[in-house]
């Protein structure tokens, strides 16, 4: 066997055991009808309150009947909260009924709405919403290079298909991009008992040199390593995070960064970012290849879907170059 026919094999043998791990690992779900009763109290909440104010609610589930939620005053983020006002509370589900419990407010839960009031006697009840991303389904514009449609993934050195018609990671292209504008739609499982990076993480290399991260950041601050973070480099101007099982989009501008003809960068990349339909980058620089990402030289790249132990999918990707 050559050296070419040899590396392929173990790319896909690799794939395929990282496949069988992901959905081995327990504590892991990406089925909601088998996700737990957890699960279907997860998510977010809105509504407004006693005196005409919208408010907005979002519950994270920490396993075995743990949650943190936190009140948004506005409403949620991309749709009212001001981005920096949080009111936490702390759940718990004990038998049939579930209970939050902060300085501010407090609440129950009763089939699929939140009904409570804060100290000073404002009542809420609050229904839980299923958002959907403004440019999910997008379809591919003229002259756009299809990267993956569902129907099989010949674009991608060791792409498989998963669940039937996704995408799986640890992945990249095999065309190399240079200036681009991407959409993609991406789903994190429900780990509800996992924390941290170790929660729902992949990543979307540009160039194999630029990671906007993937993460299940659900209801977290929206820092430069959690979901929509050009990782470890640029904080999202707001945390767009989804709940987990919910399907998510980025639409990236990417603009290569400039090298003279000695070899010495004139220009650092640059990078927009909408994610689920909201901008959380604006033409940001970004100083060099990210953590784990390849030296950057100015020459193309081939896109990266990163591989990091959790069952992280991904369908509807296609790519425009741009010049």
């Amino acid at each position: 066997m050559n050296k070419c026919l040899t590396l392929s094999f173990l790319l896909l043998l690799g794939n395929g055991l990282a496949l069988l791990a992901q959905k081995d690992k327990p504590g892991t779900f990406i089925d909601p009808e088998k996700a737990g009763p957890d699960f279907a109290i997860q998510g977010e909440y809105e509504g407004k309150t006693s005196k005409d104010r919208k408010i907005g609610v979002q519950v994270i589930a920490k396993g075995e009947g743990k949650f943190e939620a936190q009140l948004l005053p506005g409403g949620l983020p991309g749709d009212g909260w001001d981005g920096k006002t949080k009111e936490p509370a702390a759940g718990k589900s004990e038998g049939q009924r579930t209970t939050f419990n902060g300085k501010e407010w407090i609440a129950a839960y009763d089939d699929g709405k939140l009904v409570g009031n804060f100290k000073d006697g404002e009542s809420f009840t609050l229904n839980r919403v299923l958002r959907q991303s403004k440019t999910l389904g997008a379809k591919p514009p003229e002259g756009a290079i299809v990267l993956f449609d569902g129907k099989n993934a010949d674009e991608w050195n060791g792409g498989k298909l998963v669940e039937g018609n996704l995408l799986n990671n640890g992945i990249k292209t095999k065309k190399a991009f240079k200036d681009v504008k991407l959409h993609v739609e991406f789903r994190c499982p429900f780990m509800p008992a996992a924390g941290g990076q170790e929660r729902g993480n992949s990543g979307v290399y540009l160039q194999d040199r630029y990671e906007v991260q993937v993460l299940d950041s659900f209801g977290l601050k929206g820092a430069n390593n959690e979901c929509g973070g050009i990782y470890s480099q640029t904080a999202p101007l707001v945390n767009m995070c989804y709940p987990p099982l919910s399907w998510q989009t980025y639409d990236i501008d990417f603009k290569s960064p400039r090298f003279d003809a000695e070899g010495k960068k004139t220009a650092n990349a640059i990078i927009s970012v909408l994610h689920n339909g909201v901008l959380i980058h604006d033409k940001v620089e970004v100083k060099g290849e990210t953590v784990g990402g390849q030296k950057e030289n100015g020459k193309p790249g081939p896109i990266q879907l990163q591989n990091h132990g959790n069952p992280v999918y991904y369908r509807n990707i296609w790519a425009v170059e741009t010049k």
